[in-house]
This record gives structure tokens, sequence and C-alpha cells, in this order.
């Protein structure tokens, strides 16, 4: 049996939180970097393997997955010690679940639609209407994580590895303000005391904000 192989991007938030799922089990990956900007995941074999050619995508040895969130759960599942990554609690799980529904429906969802036309298609599109419209989720990470350490209690699971890729790849365009938002801004950085947090995230988070900017420099001069 060999390593389940990843195809991904450091770009892409949901491939970091995969890599981070990974490194919390101590699952060592066969990673395969996928060039969006080059329309790498659009060949035909990618989409032969993934439909959807999405990033990322998870062949673990034949076993194809390629949601984000549904490989995190999958390697828990498969490579877990423990579940406390993601609890076999029904109610436990369910909490878990709606978080990850909570990234990929509002936090990501908000923040692609800030990025995706400027990496990608030219656009100069910068509102102030788009980035105040990821900002009003700061109101509802504020009150998930009440006084606990983490998005569902005091124990780490999937649902802060998922949203922490997120939040750090927009938190520069869309800031968090310290004043009002004290609890989220100690749960970034209490993620950010992950031993593999750094390689993983922060310099892929770094990345696709310089990225950003660099773009719509670009596509405001082209104008």
């Amino acid at each position: 049996m060999g390593k389940p192989v990843l195809y991904y991007a450091t770009l892409s938030p949901p491939s970091r939180a995969v890599m981070l799922t990974a490194a919390a089990l101590g699952v060592e990956l066969d990673l395969r970097p996928i060039n969006l900007l080059k329309g790498e995941h659009l060949t035909p074999e990618f989409i032969k393997m993934n439909p959807q050619h999405t990033i990322p995508t998870l062949d673990d040895n034949g076993v194809i997955i390629y949601d984000s969130h549904a490989i995190c759960s999958y390697l828990v599942g498969k490579y877990g010690k423990d579940d406390k990554l993601y609890p076999k609690d029904l109610a436990k799980r369910a909490n878990v679940d709606a978080r990850l529904h909570f990234d990929s429906g509002h936090l990501f969802a908000r923040g692609r639609m800030l990025f995706e036309p400027i990496l990608y298609y030219g656009s100069t599109d910068c509102s102030i209407d788009k980035i105040s419209y990821i900002q009003k989720c700061w109101d509802i990470m504020e009150n998930f994580l009440k006084d606990d350490a983490y998005l569902c209690g005091n124990e780490l699971t999937i649902a802060d590895l998922c949203c922490i890729t997120t939040i750090t790849s927009v938190d520069e365009v869309a800031p968090i303000n310290e004043t009002k938002y004290p609890k989220l801004l100690a749960w970034i950085n209490r993620m950010s005391e992950l031993p593999y947090y750094k390689n993983i995230n922060e310099e892929g988070a770094e990345e696709v904000k310089k990225l950003f900017k660099e773009k719509l420099t670009e596509n405001k001069s082209k104008k």
C-alpha cells in the first residue's frame, strides 16, 4: 500500500486544511502540486479522476475523494488513533459538521466571491460590499468560540483546521477588529502555535495574499 496521494495547491485553503489534518494525524502524504493558474486541474486526465476538477483531490490507493471536508473526515476515520479530530459521538459530530458547512457555505464562499474574479478573470472589484460580507462572518465566529479554546469545545477538531486556512487567507483584505473580536484573534493565535502550522498554512496564506495584491494591481493597470 502506497502513501495517500494528494493533488494540491498551496494557494488553496482547502488543500492546506487537508495537509494540516494529515499532519495532526501523523499521516505522510505523497504531495502532487497542481498549478491552478496554468489550468493543470482542467486536463482530461484530471477531469477523468475528478469530474469537478477541484483541488484538493485525494487518491488513497484507488479511493478517490475530492472535497476537502470529506477528505479530512476520511483521513481521521481511516488513520486516526482516536476520534478526537472528528468525534463518533453523533451530537459532537453534528457540531463539527455544522462548522464545516459554515466554512464551505460562508467563509470560503464569500472569500471566493472576492478572490476568484481578481485572480483568474482580470477583475478589479475589491468593493467594500464584498469585504464587509466576509467580515460579517467574524461576528458569528466570535459567538461560536464563547469561552472555549476551539470551535467545538476544548478539543481541536477538523473544523478548526478547515476554518483557519480560509480565515488566514482573507484576513488582510477583510481585517479582524481586535477590540470587537478578541476571542477570534485568540483562537487564531492558538492555532498558529500548532507545531505543523507554520510550514503548512502560514506560508501558503501569505502566498495567496501576496498574489491577490499583485493581481489586483496588474488588473487595474490594464483598465
